[in-house]
């Protein structure tokens, strides 16, 4: 959710990869066929039902989308000729790859995709040993204005489907060996939860790619309406963006703050009933002498008593119209061992991806050209 300028001055490993559209979605404005990915097993069987074909059809499109990689309707070789034209009449696969990628010298990834409107989303792939995460992108922009973020100041332009959010893990390299998945991209995930719920329906349902929700966490700045509907709703893990305790010094970073303050946020999720394998944790920034003091220390650990938790220290990267400044590691560690001595579960995030913009809060797509 938190983004940089891109600079096409860097020295990357920059690998440019023609835009290329899979049945049809490239031109789905042309031909306003609607695409199929995306789709849950019963928004399917009503297109079949609609298109008077068999019950059982509706799985086997299932099948055919989320167990087998396939591109394109006529591929869908156990469903008759006839009812593949029936299908291609009004509708296609929709899959689209990735228009470009860029490679760290750590091993991450940044994939960019091209969206349904002609707009950009970024995707950042992880490794870790045998982990392999995912960050994947909500929104194109975002409406929540934080005084660290540069997707606002890119403006919010428009809601990813549930297709063009599972379209980031299915059409990258790594996607047979993803192990886990973060809805931590660009955007706000609770500002566009059907979707975000509906992807999340596709990857944990037996009839989709029939992934552990335990592997799956969504990260929120706190929009308790939503909140609330998440926790219901999924069993994936919450990560929530806190970055101080004190409700002024939250407002200034966080707007969101004024509607929905931390302390309410935080009894909301007191009141949830968390079961052992869920897991809950508390994303922290770390600014250098604005939220890292001893008072600090104090206030997280009155706010956050008893909640059984994790909080996860994330070393600011300097953005360009923000008055923040990062932290000294001497400081963050002294930090994070305050916390531990108060109770409260801390660790620090490895910073990942920066030579590229692929760290934690450095994605963008401003000013991206595509031409390959």
């Amino acid at each position: 959710m938190f983004l940089n300028e891109y600079n096409e001055s860097q020295e990357y490993n920059y690998i440019k990869i023609k835009c290329e559209m899979t049945n049809l979605s490239s031109n789905i404005s042309k031909t306003e066929k609607t695409p199929l990915f995306g789709k849950t097993l019963s928004e399917l069987s009503e297109i079949v039902a609609e298109l008077k074909l068999p019950g059982f059809t509706a799985k086997q499109i299932a099948s055919w989308l989320y167990n087998k990689e396939i591109e394109s309707i006529d591929e869908m070789t156990n469903l008759s000729k006839k009812t593949r034209e029936i299908l291609s009449e009004k509708y296609c696969v929709g899959l689209s790859k990735p228009v470009k990628v860029q490679v760290s010298t750590d091993g991450t990834k940044k994939y960019l995709f091209a969206t349904q409107h002609g707009k950009y989303i970024e995707t950042a792939m992880i490794p870790d040993k045998e982990r392999i995460t995912v960050c994947v992108s909500s929104q194109v922009g975002c409406k929540m204005g934080c005084l660290f973020c540069m997707t606002g100041k890119q403006g919010f332009n428009g809601q990813l489907t549930s297709g063009e959010i599972i379209n980031q893990l299915r059409m990258i390299d790594e996607f047979k060996s993803i192990t886990n998945i973060v809805y931590m991209g660009m955007g706000e995930p609770f500002d566009n939860l059907d979707q975000v719920l509906k992807s999340i329906n596709i990857l944990t349902s037996d009839w989709g790619y029939a992934m552990s929700p335990r592997r799956i966490t969504v990260s929120s700045i706190g929009i308790i309406p939503s909140l609330k509907r998440f926790l219901v709703e999924s069993n994936c893990n919450v990560a929530i963006s806190l970055h101080t305790p004190f409700e002024n010094e939250r407002e200034k970073l966080m707007p969101v703050q004024l509607a929905y303050p931390i302390e309410k946020v935080v009894a909301e999720i007191r009141s949830f009933d968390f079961d052992n394998q869920r897991k809950l944790s508390f994303e922290y920034i770390v600014f250098g002498g604005f939220n890292d003091t001893p008072a600090h220390v104090k206030e997280l650990a009155r706010l956050l008593n008893g909640v059984k938790s994790h909080i996860n220290l994330i070393r600011f990267h300097p953005i360009p119209g923000t008055p923040l400044n990062k932290t000294n590691e001497k400081r963050l560690l002294e930090f994070k061992e305050e916390l531990n001595k108060k109770g409260l579960l801390t660790t620090i995030r490895a910073s990942r991806g920066q030579d590229i913009y692929a760290a934690c809060g450095l994605l963008s797509t401003k000013g991206i050209t595509t031409e390959a």
